[in-house]
């Protein structure tokens, strides 16, 4: 290993496809001795990134950068500015003059400093003055770095990274933004007797009604959900509005995750006021995938997803309209659609845990679902941000 470490580091823009091929390969090669990474498989990777197949890039641009030493590639960082994020107030976390960088992997301090560099440098020449990251690439798709829950492998749509990366962004002159906290609940039995006297009392209620969703009807249901959603997270820190291309996009990919026992939403007087996502987590196939669903990987997974079995579930989104938020009947009916999925999940799914994140470290109403249900938190991620002022410079 010593030999590798010679040499100076040299930073190269990725320009054409054999360079973006690098920089996807390099993850694979880095984690492998990770027992906890989950390789993504390489199709999604190659879609996240490309202009064309993520509608993300209707209104952000991205350059990636690759850290080599010795002509052998040893690093990779993505540096990109969301148009949609800078129209944001700044008191929200985005705002003005904020860009991003993500998706950094790093055989070493010094090449990790060098990306971190190099992507500042970019974002700076685009005119930015301040960096907050990591985000892989939207605040939707993976943000911040694992800082808490190394030893084990992440659900579905959360992150992994090395233990190495925080102290060396934190060198970088980074410090915290906001905490993301991943909580697992145990299921099997049921919740505590306050949850269930909540969801008794809410049953009795007529105003109330929890539907299951019809996947007869996917895409309206789809843009149901995303509409409740836009408003439900539009005051949290870091939101950025998901566009139409983008709700048409998430419920294309989601499409074959969807059951329709695991996906609740609720009405208030016939009208939809919240809503409640949970999908199998398909992590636990592709931990010994590879990456790749050839040459007999597919078959496997088209097996899984005809009736998943699936130890842990994983609620990534879940939201109540604006105007119910705080109030009693914002947790009545939270409790009752975490309960109906529940059940469906332990019945139908062979379900034992249930994953709940992320949830951001100021959410209080969440977290008080989440103490509430006897939940703990096993997972933390880290946004962190850094003035791109010119003095803060190396």
């Amino acid at each position: 290993m010593a030999a590798h470490n010679e040499g100076p580091i040299t930073i190269h823009p990725v320009k054409d496809k054999a360079a973006l091929r690098e920089f996807v390969e390099l993850a694979y090669r880095l984690n492998r001795g990770d027992p906890a990474w989950v390789p993504p498989l390489k199709g999604e990777v190659y879609a996240l990134l490309t202009p064309g197949k993520n509608p993300w890039f209707e209104h952000g641009k991205a350059q990636y950068f690759l850290a080599r030493r010795n002509g052998r590639t040893v690093g990779r960082i993505s540096a990109h500015i969301d148009a949609l994020a800078l129209e944001q107030p700044a008191e929200q976390g985005m705002g003005p003059g904020t860009g991003n960088w993500g998706l950094i992997e790093a055989e070493d301090e010094e090449s990790a400093t060098a990306l971190i560099a190099a992507a500042e440098n970019w974002l700076r020449e685009q005119g930015m003055t301040r960096a907050l990251g990591p985000l892989s690439i939207s605040i939707w798709d993976e943000p911040g770095l694992l800082t808490a829950g190394f030893e084990t492998p992440p659900t579905i749509m959360l992150g992994h990274n090395s233990v190495l990366y925080q102290p060396w962004i934190e060198a970088a002159g980074y410090r915290p933004a906001k905490q993301l906290f991943n909580y697992v609940v145990d299921i099997v039995d049921g919740f505590p007797p306050l949850v269930n006297r909540i969801v008794a009392a809410g049953e009795k209620n007529g105003r109330i009604h929890i539907r299951r969703v019809d996947k007869k009807r996917f895409d309206d249901e789809a843009r149901l959900i995303m509409t409740i959603l836009n408003d439900a997270w539009s005051d949290n820190w870091g939101f950025v509005p998901l566009t139409d291309g983008e709700i048409a996009h998430v419920g294309k990919k989601l499409k074959t995750l969807v059951f329709e026992d695991l996906i609740r939403v609720a009405e208030l007087d016939g009208e939809p006021v919240a809503f409640m996502i949970v999908l199998p987590n398909i992590n636990e196939l592709l931990i010994g995938m590879e990456g790749s669903l050839l040459p007999f990987n597919w078959a496997k997974l088209l097996w899984w997803l005809r009736k998943p079995k699936s130890r842990r579930l994983r609620v990534p989104l879940m939201g109540v309209v604006k105007k119910l938020q705080n109030s009693r009947m914002a947790s009545t009916l939270a409790f009752m659609m975490i309960e109906y999925i529940r059940r469906d999940g332990v019945a139908h799914y062979r379900a034992e845990q249930g994953d709940i994140g992320w949830v951001l470290d100021d959410n209080q109403g969440m977290k008080a679902v989440a103490d509430a249900i006897d939940a703990r938190v096993n997972r933390v991620y880290q946004i962190y941000d850094k003035p791109l002022n010119g003095t803060d410079g190396h």
